[in-house]
């Protein structure tokens, strides 16, 4: 099951690997590793919220997931999305941009951390948004019951998560200005820049998780009305198909887009050569989304019910931390202890609990 799962992630880190070396001798080869493995810890909370939702999807979603999916990741985020950004930033056409990244590296990554406040508060706002969806519900199962019980309580008032989530985002907006209007109007300029794109990217969530869930309500009624509540699968459960599949496969995509955006800039921090870069993180990508699959085809998340509370917080704070980089600088190493902590300790809590319902 491991090697019929990971296969192809370890196919990709040879050829990976390899084509570091033929490009820039040896010394590529620890950069690409790296690289690959600062996606890996920085994205492990990723994996964990992607299998929750691909476990609704039907088998041919799950292959698209796999397929066309990690060719968006791969190609589209750890690619083409650094030369996206350097294109608007500094409104160059796109083939200057690769220019620019092939031919003069610190340039190309001095626009790329300019551009940072707005990738910041995009990718901040959406994350920000799954959490507090998922900590203003109520559910049956709770890890940290002091907190969450209270806060599904409130989670009762209609769009609270949203409010909340705007009052951050004015918040963080207003703290950046402060600091910008102190640095001349350029910096004025990103300030305003970074509250559209958090605004961007509640849109953005508010528009793919809503229609993603419209589809899925509308597909269990319909199975729902046919089968007597049973999916047509034969199995427990709803297998989405159709355009409640596609939404969610395209929600799947921009998620995946969202925690991809601390791994790339965090990747400046190791090299500033984009194929280097493309290789590391397109390893670590690749890895993600087999650990994805075995976490369904394993039913993990079923045996371990902590995990996805564990994941959710560490989404919150990425989320957060995404924020804060707005104004202040904030360690990558950092960042990923927080995710892998908070997803430990979730694990452990869910293994004492089964040692307990054994008992």
């Amino acid at each position: 099951m491991l090697w019929k799962t990971f296969r192809w992630a370890f196919a990709v880190t040879a050829v990976g690997l390899v084509g570091g070396v033929l490009y820039d001798g040896w010394t590529a080869l620890g950069i690409v590793a790296i690289l690959a493995v600062l996606e890996v810890s920085l994205s492990f909370d990723n994996a964990v919220i992607n299998a929750g939702i691909l476990k609704k999807l039907n088998a041919f979603w799950q292959r698209i997931f796999l397929t066309v999916g990690i060719l968006i990741a791969v190609f589209g985020m750890r690619l083409l999305f650094p030369v996206v950004i350097v294109s608007v930033s500094a409104r160059l056409a796109p083939h200057e941009a690769v220019h620019l990244a092939l031919t003069d590296k610190e340039r190309y990554q001095e626009l790329v951390t300019d551009a940072h406040p707005s990738i910041a508060a995009f990718g901040g706002m959406f994350l920000l948004m799954i959490f507090l969806d998922f900590i203003l519900e109520e559910r049956e199962t709770t890890w940290l019951g002091r907190v969450e019980r209270p806060l599904a309580r409130l989670g009762r008032i209609d769009m609270l998560s949203v409010c909340v989530a705007l009052v951050v985002l004015l918040v963080t907006s207003m703290t950046f200005a402060t600091q910008a209007h102190q640095h001349g109007g350029h910096h004025a300029d990103k300030a305003q820049t970074a509250l559209v794109s958090g605004v961007a990217g509640l849109v953005t969530y508010l528009v793919v998780h809503g229609l993603s869930g419209f589809f899925e309500a509308r597909l269990a009624g319909e199975e729902g009305g046919e089968e007597g509540g049973e999916a047509t699968s034969g199995r427990p459960g709803l297998a989405l198909a159709g355009r409640a599949a596609f939404f969610t496969f395209l929600y799947l995509e921009v998620l995946d887009a969202s925690f991809s955006f601390d791994g790339v800039i965090g990747a400046f921090a190791v090299t500033n050569d984009i194929v280097l870069m493309a290789l590391g993180l397109g390893i670590g990508a690749m890895y993600v989304r087999s650990l994805t699959v075995y976490l369904v085809r394993q039913g993990t998340l079923d045996d371990y019910v902590y995990l996805e509370h564990g994941a959710h917080y560490a989404i919150g704070a990425l989320a957060a931390v995404l924020l804060v980089s707005i104004r202040y600088e904030v360690n990558d190493i950092v960042t990923g202890l927080i995710g892998v902590t908070l997803i430990g300790a979730a694990f452990w809590s869910s293994v004492r609990l089964n040692r307990a319902t054994a008992g």
